[in-house]
């Protein structure tokens, strides 16, 4: 296995966008170094679409991330590297777009996704196990979503009876 390195990002627009335009570059805390651009990116890139678009938008970039997240994976030596996240990418944006408005429920989409994504409850660590393709990475950061949204839904509930 090797570091991601500024000549390999440059070298195709696969492992640009699977190394997160270069956050997966990070020496430390690539994934969530990768989390926090998609966070500032979210801002830029959710305006110009509508609802439909933005979830159709978001199905694209998982299926493109399942197809050129191998080939960075395969340049690296393992297909799930700590630098490649583009799929912290898609899962935060996804979970931006389904959360609350406001900065504070943003900052709590954050936390809790990367919680999920870095303890791997059940059932993403048999996910992260059992994938180990480009599916599979896309896939387990789905999941880490999904269950960051479920915290976010409890905690709206839970704000609505205060």
């Amino acid at each position: 296995m090797s570091r991601p390195t500024v000549r390999l990002l440059l070298s195709h627009p696969a492992h640009f966008l699977s190394l997160g335009l270069g956050s997966g570059l990070s020496p430390v805390a690539p994934g969530t170094v990768g989390t926090l651009l998609a966070w500032a990116l979210f801002a830029l890139i959710r305006p110009p679409f509508s609802e439909l678009g933005f979830g159709l938008f978001l199905l694209a970039a998982f299926v493109a991330g399942s197809l050129f997240v191998p080939l960075t994976g395969r340049a690296l030596g393992v297909v799930d590297h700590g630098g490649i996240v583009w799929d912290e990418f898609v899962a935060m944006w996804l979970v931006l777009w389904l959360a609350p408005a406001g900065f504070w429920w943003q900052l709590a989409s954050v936390v809790l996704f990367r919680i999920f994504d870095i303890l791997k409850p059940w059932p993403i660590r048999i996910a992260d196990t059992r994938f180990k393709n480009g599916f599979g990475v896309m896939f387990d950061d789905l999941l880490a979503a999904a269950y960051a949204l479920l915290c976010l839904a409890i905690g709206v509930r839970i704000m609505a009876t205060v």
